[in-house]
Formats: C-alpha cells, structure tokens, sequence
C-alpha cells in the first residue's frame, strides 16, 4: 500500500466510525464503544506508518482537482513533512488516549454513543487540517472542528453553563473565523492558487501585492482557533464539557490548529516585520496574562485552561521569532503533559464524583484516594513547569533559545522587537507557571479542604491512560531533540546555556515562593481555628486572621465546609487577584462595548418590527375590512331598495347635469 493511500486513510477512518457510531449508536449501544476506539487506534498505527516512510526528508505531495471553478481551483491535496507527520502521530495518540479514558469515565453517560462520534470526527478534521496541502480543504477540517466543540462542550446541555460555553465557544470562534476567510481568499486571489506548495512559491517570488494584510487577517482566526489573546476568553468557559473532551481540545485537536497553520505559512507571516510583531506582542500578552488568571483560578480545569493559553502563546511567541521547529516541538511536548494534566484532573473529579468539586480549595485528602493521578500528574505539572529533565524543560527552552537568537543577531527571520518581546514575556511566563503549577499540585494533594464523598477506585482504562500518557511528559523532550533534528528542517534543539539557566532559575524561584507562601498561609490558618476566633474575635487570632475565619464562618457555617484557607494565591498575586480572577474582566469589557449594543440593536429592531412594520401591516389588512363591512351593507336584498337608490342617482345624475348646462 502506498504511502499517499495511507495518508488517505488516516482522517477517513474516524470519519467512518463516527458515521456508524452516529448511526448505529441509539439500535445497537454495544457498538458504540468499538466503533469509538478501534477506527482511531488504527488512524494512529496508520500515522505512525506515514511518519515512519516520510522519515523527516522530502514532504510527500499528492493532488487531484475536485472541480473546475472557472478561477482559483480547489484541490484535494496532500502536503505531509516532517511537522504534519510528526503532529499527526500526535492527535492520534491523543485521540486514542481520550476515546479509551472515556469509556471509563462516561461508561454510565446515556449520551456516550453521540459523544464517542463527535470526538471521532472532530479527530479526522485535525487529521484533515494536518495533512491538507489545500487551504479551502483545510478550511473544512477547520470549521468541521468548530461545530463539533459546540456539541462536545454543550454535551451536559442541561445545565445552563455547558448552553451558554457552547454557544460563547461558537461565536467567539466564528467572530476569527470571518477575517480568517477573507484573507485566504485574499491569499489565494494574489497566489493565484489554494496550494500550500505554490502560495509559498509565491511568497518566495515576492509576488504577493499585500502580505502584511493578508497576515493580520489571517491572525485573526488563528487567535479565535487557538485562544490568543484577545479572542481567548472561550477557552475557560469551555471547561463546561467534559473532561476527556477538554483534553483533546486542548492537546491535539482544534487550539493547536491556529499554531499549526501559522507554521504551515511561515514565510508569508515572515514577509511582513509588521506581523511579526503583532504577532510576538499577542503571544506577550496572552502568556502574561493568562498565567496571572492561572495563579487566581479556584478550579483545576480553569487552572489548566489558562495553562494551555499560556503555553500557547509560547508556541506563538516562537513563530513570531521566525522559528517554526520551537514551536512545534512545543506543540508535540504540550500535547503529552496537558492531556494527562486534564485526564488527571479527570481521575480527581471521577473520584469525587461530581464535577462541582473540581474547586481546589474545596480538596483534602486526595494523595492516598488517587494515587495514579497523584504521581502522574506531580510528572506533568514538572514538565509544565519546564524542569529538568522532563519534557517540557527541552521545548520550552527551545522557544527562549530561540527568542536569545533574535536578539544576538543569530537569525533575521524576526526583527529584535519581537526576539525581545518573546524572550522578556517567556521568562516572566516561566515564573509564573512553576507558581501556578507549584500552587495546583499544593492544594490538590495537600489542601486542607473539606474531603469530597469517596465515590471508590476509578475505572482501570482511566488510570492506565495516565500512565501510557505519563512516558512522553517524561521523557519526549530528551528524545526529540537528540533524535528528530531532520524532522524539524534539520534544526539543531541542543538546549542553550543563557536560556537554560535562566528558564531553570526563573522557573525554581517560582516553585519556591510559592511553597513559602502555602507554608505561611497554612501556619497562619493553623493559628486560627473557627473555635479560637469565636472564643477570642480580636485576641490571640488577631485582627485580620479573625476578619478572615469570621467571613469563611459567615458564608459557609463552619470551616469544615469552608474554602482551604491556605491558598497561597492570594499573598502572591495581592491586589491584582480580584482582577485575575475575573480574567481582567475582559468579558465584562466585551458584553460593554459589544454584547449590549448588539442587544440593544436587536431590542430597537424588534420593538420596530412589532410597532411599526406590525402596524402597516395590520392596517394594510384592515382598510380593505372596512370597505368591505361597508359594501357588504348595502347589500341588503330587497329589491325596493336598490330601486329607490337607482332612482336617487338618476336624480343625483341630472341635478348634476342641468347645473353643467346652466353654468356653460
């Protein structure tokens, strides 16, 4: 079988197990867990096989036209290197690792079957967008992804937060997706062609007419796909889905498209600095900010949901250094430790048995009940942290080596701003993460909440996937840029010195502060037992530590069911954590400048149509009513009278006339 035939294969499968699953789910319900998993598992092996044969040389190209268009053709077209076979091993990994889990953890869901599918083809789009050498193909795969994270994160539709992230994930995306269109249309009009190959031919002619446009349009979808900043604020609120969905949206599947497609057309976004730029200061920004949010967070998954924003914008902050090797071997690292952070995060919430105790002030006792999850997730939160040697330390690293090189001179892919912008961002990013992972691990396994209902040992297929998932955190970085230089334009990842040292000390220092912080906040809360401060509300407690147990008392009855007093988030983040929290109240800034006076406009037009058109209308009808109710009584049926008025208007008729004559 040849390699293009393959490559076919790998998005069709899971298309086909979702058309059974959706087909067959609801008559036969014992299909629906093979049907989930096998399709997918053999679109992994089948990746694993184009990536074996494309073995990081020349890319594979293979096209064959849809239809004549009478302008630009549509292509049905491959393009597999080194990165799309390498990112494609990636999502089926992934994939497979979500759809097993899932047959634990929604093994008692009536829903499953619809579930299992839409994963199925929300994993063959990612597969399409990888392979697809056609930008109108890969169009497809992108928007296909969007309608399925509707229905994904929608999936507990009773509950009015999943409607409402749904539906906010969906237009928020949408709202990218318009200049996203505009400027592939734009693109392909000046390249004359969907061709990934030729546009990039193109661009290396010089005959574009307008780059910097068309790249500032296209980066407007990439920050709706990928949650950069400032079309980011759909990702917290899709933690409304479950968990396995969130895993897959966040590792393999539709956040790391937009990255993906900008280092699809690198050289298209290099051949405007003013991208460039734009570029390295949305990825400054959203890394910043979205690690402060992380370290004020409360739930695990918005935790985690900031994190993926934050590592996204490395991934970002790397292209916008003109370094697409960084980041996608960002990409690939991300993609392990956050599926199993997620996944974890899952074991956690499986345990306590309902989504609603995913708060983190609100754990205890955690470390004995789900040990698996405990020391999975201790490996994923150090890559995440970027310590060496897990995995996260090498493609981290990769991303400041290559912001270090921008700044040195080393490469003129990037003008300095944008090498000084990520480089400065990144080690900010750094300290803030090892905090925020530092604080996550803290309260989850060592909170001192009060204990959820022990709802027993999760399902083997659930801790097993950690595990599995728990090898590549561990060691993918130390492998990858030994192994796979060739994969990544023959790119040499060997860590820096500079950017090592700092990234490592930067990232120590954070995990440092913030243990002395939940040292501090524990001690002091060990000082203040609702009892004492009853007993003594400004004595031994002392003011502030009395003021504090005293609101928990308020608002919770007693400290038993109160909020884990020891949350060093507070102390560290000080003022700016009412802030963070909200996520700097950029929604309350969007719902002021666009979601009133949509509603506004809406309410103006309804009251018009009710008021004004309605009333035309009504009285369009009713005027043809009144001739008529007037017509109808003249009709009367008696002969007599419509004899007296034949007479009358005879009469009338020659009064009228003899005045005519005697006027003339």
């Amino acid at each position: 079988m040849t390699t293009t035939t393959l490559a076919v294969l790998v998005p069709l499968l899971p298309f086909l197990g979702a058309a059974a699953g959706l087909l067959l789910g609801r008559s036969a319900p014992g299909f629906a867990r093979p049907l989930a998993v096998l399709p997918t598992l053999a679109s992994l092996v089948l990746a694993a096989l184009v990536a074996a044969r494309q073995g990081g040389g020349r890319a594979l190209d293979a096209v064959t036209e849809l239809t004549p268009t009478g302008s630009v053709p549509v292509e049905l077209a491959l393009h597999i290197d080194g990165f799309a076979a390498l990112v494609a091993v990636l999502v089926g990994t992934v994939a497979t690792c979500v759809q097993i889990y899932s047959t634990g953890y929604l093994r008692d869901d009536p829903r499953y079957a619809s579930y299992a599918a839409l994963v199925s083809l929300f994993t063959s789009a990612m597969f399409l967008v990888v392979y697809s050498g056609d930008l109108m193909v890969l169009l497809v795969g992108w928007e296909v992804m969007g309608i399925c994270s509707y229905f994904l994160v929608g999936h507990y539709w009773e509950t009015p937060e999943a409607r409402a992230a749904s539906l906010k994930a969906f237009l928020v995306t949408k709202l990218g997706d318009v200049p996203f269109l505009i400027g592939l249309l734009a693109l392909a009009t000046e390249a004359g062609s969907f061709r990934i190959t030729k546009i990039l031919g193109a661009v290396a002619s010089g005959s574009l007419d307008h780059p910097t446009l068309i790249a500032l349009l296209l980066l407007a979808g990439v920050a709706g796909k990928s949650a950069q900043f400032p079309l980011h604020t759909w990702l917290p609120d899709a933690m409304a889905g479950p968990t396995p969905v969130s895993a897959l949206i966040h590792a393999a599947t539709m956040v790391a498209a937009g990255v993906y497609f900008v280092a699809r057309l690198l050289p298209l976004f290099e051949a405007s600095r003013a991208a460039m730029v734009v570029l390295a200061v949305m990825a400054a920004v959203t890394m910043v900010g979205s690690a402060l949010a992380a370290l004020a967070q409360d739930d695990i998954k918005r935790v985690l949901a900031y994190s993926t924003i934050g590592q996204l914008g490395y991934m970002t902050g790397a292209l916008a250094t003109g370094d697409r090797g960084a980041a996608v071997f960002h990409l690939l690292s991300h993609g392990a430790f956050k599926a199993l952070l997620f996944l974890a995060a899952g074991v956690i919430i499986h345990a306590a048995g309902t989504n609603s105790l995913a708060a983190m002030s609100r754990m205890r006792g955690l470390r004995d009940r789900v040990p698996d999850a405990y020391w999975t997730m201790t490996v994923a939160l150090l890559a995440l942290a970027a310590i060496p040697p897990f995995s996260g330390f090498f493609s981290k690293e990769s991303v400041l080596g290559a912001a270090e090189h921008v700044v040195t001179g080393h490469t003129e892919h990037a003008p300095g701003a944008a090498g000084w912008t990520v480089l400065v961002a990144g080690l900010i990013t750094a300290l803030l993460t090892a905090a925020y992972a530092a604080r996550l691990w803290l309260l989850a396994f060592r909170g001192r909440g009060a204990e959820a209902p022990d709802h027993g040992r999760q399902p083997l297929v659930m801790n097993a996937v950690l595990w599995v998932l728990a090898l590549p955190s561990l060691a993918l970085g130390g492998l990858a840029f030994r192994l796979l230089p060739d994969w990544f334009d023959g790119q040499d990842l060997t860590p820096t010195l500079t950017t090592s040292v700092l990234g490592t000390g930067v990232a120590l220092v954070g995990g440092i502060v913030t243990y002395a912080a939940w040292r501090h906040t524990t001690a002091l809360a060990d000082r203040t037992p609702l009892g004492a401060v009853a007993a003594h509300p400004e004595g031994d407690a002392g003011l502030v530590e009395a003021e504090a147990i005293a609101a928990h008392r308020a608002a919770y009855g007693d400290l038993a069911s109160a909020p884990d007093p020891s949350d060093p988030g507070r102390l560290l983040l000080g003022p700016v954590h009412r802030h963070a929290a909200a996520g700097f109240h950029l929604d309350a800034v969007y719902a002021t400048l666009f979601v009133r006076p949509v509603q506004a406009g809406a309410s103006l037009v309804r009251f018009l149509d009710r008021e004004v058109v309605d009333t035309y209308v009504r009285a369009a009808g009713a005027l043809p009513r009144l001739l008529g109710a007037a017509v109808r009584r003249a009709q009367t049926g008696n002969v007599q009278t419509y004899v007296s008025a034949l007479l009358a208007g005879t009469v009338v008729l020659a009064v009228a006339a003899v005045l005519v004559a005697a006027g003339a």
